[in-house]
Formats: structure tokens, C-alpha cells, sequence
């Protein structure tokens, strides 16, 4: 096989298929090679037994960016709201609101009212963080309105001003760039409390980044049918416009010289201009050994480059009524069963690895410890389960190295069982009694398991870890525009690999940004003589 198309769009994950749709409805001839059974990547759902769960992002935030984009392309997502909930052991506040703020410190002060005034001021800095937040997100993201920006008063009246509050409040952003926990280190002495605020956030979260999750939690959509259904979205938008998709197609070299990428079967595609929508590493190993020296040193970057905490994933099918799922923690929670906090734990990197036992030991304090994201699909959307019965997504943040460790000592499966059994004996003993009875099924899921089912190199859920210096990314807003350039004749990148912190709105503005580009260069070309 041996096909010319315009652009190849190697990783048919969101932001692949952003740029997909957008190459497609600019007239361009593409194709989608994606390496798994299925597009979305980290943005899809899968049903068992009955039950629907979300494989990867719970819920949709806004950001102003989806619904322009859907907009722009033509398309409607129908989205229900999805209210989210914090819990500490036997207490819960739902955030409804800005308005929810003063419940929120009040839960803190439940457990320590003698850090009060602590609480005060760091509540007064989320509510900074969420000033900074309302500007940003101030006005739909510009690049998905062609047709505004073509608009002088739109221009004049809305795009300028905003503009002008954005430089501002994006410079008093940057300066919250310490790690939160090193932050919050300057209100208050107690790891506990820092522990409560912190630790479902990746390791090392900027401030800025950690703080607005508020924000961002009040932004939360979700989409009937699951988070799926926005990626089938998409993917039927670029059929319907002629592109093409080839599932289980993983592209394993790339000729940039020759404009040939090579399929693990042996088949060629030429193409003029090449989206790399994928593993960024995998794209170095691509390009062979015989690379110029500014892409070497990249390449060697990223592979001494960390990426971020992965999660560990317990997908469980209940006989409970939707009603008892409600009560307990509502569509979407984020509950921590102890207020003894992850500090309290020792590192598991000191423990010999050869002492299985002991590491097991440490499994079973940390999912005593840690704080769960409990995520509940039929309390969205009543199809998502069989009548009467609830799905449970219950998900902590884990280590890719640790799960390895286990993996590398023959007792990968005992981990799964050993998580399996503690996840519902702490969720059964506080937030959710007798779930361990009426359980008809529980599946894990590991950093292994997104790592073989993505392509995700550690199992990374948002890209590059916060805790690599130098970042092998560009990681400021104002850069952005940046982050699809590789250096490489006629191939750009977008996705969680390409800008940090990612996440959902970024991997689709780098998607959009990568097919501007493309049309753009093509058009360029084609006037060539």
C-alpha cells in the first residue's frame, strides 16, 4: 500500500482529531492513523456487563474552548450539569456555586479549628487564583471564531479589551508558579491540612494551576452518553467530510526528508504535512538514529523526561439503588477517608525491592490515605447502568514506577486483587456501606494498563510531570502558539505532549492550532511556482 494524502494525523486521540476535523473542513485530503482498537484516547468510555463507564476524563471542563469549537464545526453536544463534591471522612460540602467557598473552609475548620486563620488566607487566595481565572476564561478562546474575528466591533468591543485584561492578569498568574504545597507552606506549618488541599494534585502542581481547580470543578460539564460521546463526535464530523481513519495502524518510522511514514505493516503513506498527535517520544524513535542536533538534544530530553502521576482505576458494577449513590456522594466527589494525610506515609522508594510484603503494606496505608475521585455516570445520565443498579469509577492518583516494581517481581495481578479488596473495604467502611456486599464486578486499572492501551509513555494522564527541570514542552500561555513547532521540515505536534500543564482544553487548542498551521503552509506551498 502506498497513498498520498494531504495530511497524516498520526494519534487519533483529541487533540488528533481536532486537528483532523479542522483539516478536513478546510478541504484538505486526511488521514487519521491511530495505533488502538478505537479513537479518543484518554477522552472515552466503554460499557460491561450493562454498565457504561468513562475510561478516562470524568467530565468535560468548558474553558471556553469546547463550545466554540463544536459551534465553529457545526456539531451540538448534548451536556447535562455534573456538580461535584468534596468529602473528608464522615463530612461533604457540594459545590454549587462561588457561593460554596464558605462551606468549603468550614469542612477544613471542622477538622482543624485551630488553623482557622490559616484557612482565611488561603481561601483568599483561591479566590485570587479565581479573579485571574474569570478574565481568562473571560470570553470564548478566539481562535474557534473565524467568523467574530471578522467582525471590527467584535474586534474593538470585546477581542481588545480582553486582550488588555489578559496580558495583565496572565502575568500575575505566572508568579504563582511554586509548587502548591510549597505554597501553601507560607499559611500554615500543618502537612495535614496541606495534605487535605492537596494531595489529589499531580506532584509539584504549580499554584496557580492547583488553586483554580475550584474554578474548575463549578465548570464541569458531562456529555449523555458518556465522555465518549465527544470524540465519536468529532470522529464522525472528519468521516462525514470525506477524511479517513485507520484503526490499530501504528506508525512506526517517519522518512521527513521523503515525506513517508511507514506502518508496523510494512505500508507507506506519503504525505505532505504530518500532525503528530502522539507519543512525543515515539515520534523521535520514529525518525531513526541520524538526527540533526537540535532534535537529537530533544529527543534526549525527552527521554530522561518524566511523565506525569498516573492513576490507578477501580471501575465497579453495583446492586445499589442510583438514590443511596446520590445521598452518599452525588454525580462526582472527590472523598479522602483519613485526616492523617499522604505525608504521614513513609516513601515506598526506601523499601527493598525485593520485599514484596512490605510494599503490599504500603499499597493498603496509601489507599487507606489517599483521596479517591468517585465518579458516578448514572446519576448524569439514567442509561449508563441497568435499572436499579449503579456504576462506580473510583480513581487515585498511583505511581507508574511502583506499579512497575510490582509488575517487574511477578505480582502485577496481586496488586490489582490487593487494590481491589482495600478500595472497597475503605469506600464500604466510610462513604458508601454495603457496597462490598452488593459489588457484582470490580475492574482495575493500572498505570500499566493505560500505558498499553493509549500508547501514554508512563501511563501519563495530562502529559509531562511538573517535576522535570527543564520542561520538555513549552509551559508558558503566552508561548502557546509554539507548541506544534518540532523543528522538523513540514511535521507539527499537538497534544498533552506539546504544552504543560495539559489537559483537555489545551490538547484541543494545540489540535486547532496544528491544522491552522497545516492549511495555512499547504495554501503557502500550493501558490508556489
Amino acid at each position: 500500500m502506498n497513498q498520498t494524502y494531504d495530511v497524516l494525523v498520526v494519534g487519533g486521540g483529541i487533540a488528533g482529531l481536532t486537528a483532523a476535523a479542522y483539516c478536513a473542513k478546510a478541504g484538505l485530503q486526511t488521514l487519521v492513523c491511530e495505533r488502538g482498537q478505537m479513537t479518543g484516547g484518554l477522552v472515552n468510555s466503554f460499557s460491561s456487563r450493562g454498565y457504561t463507564f468513562d475510561a478516562g476524563i470524568r467530565a468535560l471542563e468548558d474553558s471556553g474552548v469546547i463550545s466554540p469549537m463544536l459551534r465553529s464545526l457545526g456539531l451540538s453536544l448534548d451536556l447535562v450539569k455534573n456538580p461535584v463534591s468534596v468529602g473528608i471522612a464522615d463530612r461533604s460540602v457540594r459545590l454549587e456555586g462561588k457561593e460554596s467557598l464558605a462551606p468549603y473552609a468550614d469542612l477544613f475548620r471542622s477538622f482543624f479549628p485551630e488553623e482557622s486563620d490559616a484557612i482565611d488566607a488561603i481561601i483568599a487566595e483561591i479566590v485570587k487564583v479565581m479573579r485571574y481565572m474569570d478574565v481568562l476564561y473571560g470570553i470564548e478562546n478566539p481562535l474557534f471564531l473565524e467568523n467574530e474575528l471578522k467582525d471590527p466591533r467584535y474586534l474593538t468591543k470585546t477581542l481588545l479589551p480582553w486582550l488588555m485584561k489578559y496580558s495583565v492578569n496572565i502575568k500575575k498568574a505566572s508568579r504563582l508558579s511554586l509548587p502548591v504545597v510549597e505554597y501553601l507552606k507560607k499559611f500554615t506549618a500543618n502537612e495535614a491540612l496541606i495534605d487535605m488541599i492537596c494531595q489529589h494534585f499531580f506532584q509539584e502542581t504549580p499554584t496557580f494551576f492547583a488553586l483554580s481547580y475550584f474554578g474548575l470543578y463549578l465548570d464541569y460539564r458531562y456529555p449523555v452518553g458518556g465522555t465518549g460521546a465527544l470524540p465519536a463526535l468529532l470522529s464522525g464530523y472528519f468521516l462525514s467530510r470525506g477524511g479517513e481513519i485507520w484503526l490499530q495502524s501504528e506508525v512506526k518510522s517517519v522518512s521527513a526528508g521523503q515525506h513517508i511514514a511507514t506502518l508496523a505493516d510494512g505500508s507507506e503513506i506519503c504525505y505532505r504535512q504530518l500532525i503528530w498527535a502522539a507519543d512525543q517520544t515515539a515520534l523521535y524513535h520514529a525518525l531513526g538514529e541520524d538526527l540533526p542536533k537540535p532534535i537529537a538534544a530533544k529527543k534526549d530530553l525527552a527521554e530522561r523526561s518524566h511523565g506525569i502521576d498516573s492513576i490507578l482505576t477501580l471501575f465497579i458494577g453495583a446492586d445499589l439503588p442510583p438514590q443511596e449513590a446520590q445521598n452518599a456522594c452525588g454525580p462526582h466527589a472527590f472523598y479522602t477517608p483519613s485526616t492523617a494525610g499522604l505525608s504521614s506515609l513513609p516513601d515506598w522508594r526506601d523499601i527493598p525491592s525485593e520485599d514484596i510484603d512490605a510494599l503490599k503494606r504500603w499499597v493498603v496505608s496509601y489507599l487507606e490515605t489517599t483521596t479517591f475521585e468517585l465518579s458516578v455516570p448514572v446519576l448524569r445520565d439514567s442509561s449508563l447502568a441497568p435499572q436499579g443498579k449503579t456504576g462506580f469509577i473510583v480513581s487515585t492518583l498511583f505511581d507508574y514506577d511502583l506499579t512497575k516494581r510490582f509488575d517487574e517481581a511477578h505480582a502485577y495481578s496481586a496488586l490489582k486483587s490487593l487494590a481491589e479488596e482495600t478500595i472497597l473495604r475503605v469506600l464500604d467502611a466510610s462513604i458508601l456501606p454495603g457496597l462490598r456486599e452488593k459489588t457484582e464486578f470490580a475492574l482495575c486499572s493500572t498505570p500499566l494498563t493505560i500505558e498499553r492501551e493509549t500508547g501514554a509513555r508512563h501511563g501519563a494522564i495530562t502529559g509531562w510531570a511538573h517535576t522535570n527541570h527543564p520542561m520538555p514542552a513549552v509551559h508558558e500561555f503566552g508561548s502557546i502558539a509554539k507548541a506544534t513547532e518540532t523543528g522538523i521540515p513540514d511535521v507539527l505536534q499537538c497534544g498533552m505532549w506539546t504544552f504543560s500543564p495539559a489537559g483537555l482544553p489545551v490538547s484541543i487548542i494545540t489540535g486547532k492550532l496544528a491544522a491552522d498551521q497545516t492549511a495555512k503552509r499547504l495554501r503557502k506551498r500550493s501558490k508556489t511556482p
